[in-house]
């Protein structure tokens, strides 16, 4: 826990690779839970201070891959804040595939989500 970080945190402003972040967050159906903006659905906002499990980059890393029941059961996390969800976060570990991918996503939501962005881990 704790060892990967975002090879492109220094991207949060670079418009045009944010831009390709985003359009992968809609490309893999993220949208359809935390909305087109990341503002929330019938799932979390990614744009508000409440992180579930954690604001790190590590956390979202996992929990994006893994899905909330994976990142519990398999790396050990637990709820450290709470907000209204729906469901479980599903596994996109097998949809996203490549972590570069992954932090591309990651890199956009650091961007709707500025506060987010080098906040230490909770765990």
């Amino acid at each position: 826990k704790g060892g990967l970080h975002n090879p492109y945190k220094d991207k949060v402003t670079d418009t045009t690779f944010v831009e390709e972040g985003h359009h992968k967050f809609l490309s893999y159906s993220c949208n359809g839970c935390h909305g087109g903006g990341g503002g929330g659905g019938m799932c979390p906002p990614l744009t508000n201070d409440t992180w579930v499990y954690g604001p790190d980059d590590d956390t979202l890393f996992r929990l994006i891959s893994l899905g909330s029941d994976g990142l519990q059961k398999q790396m050990g996390y637990h709820r450290v804040k709470q907000e209204v969800v729906v469901g479980p976060m599903p596994p996109f570990g097998t949809i996203i595939k490549t972590s570069d991918d992954l932090w591309k996503v990651i890199t956009w939501i650091r961007s709707v989500n500025p506060s987010s962005v080098g906040k230490p881990p909770l765990q």
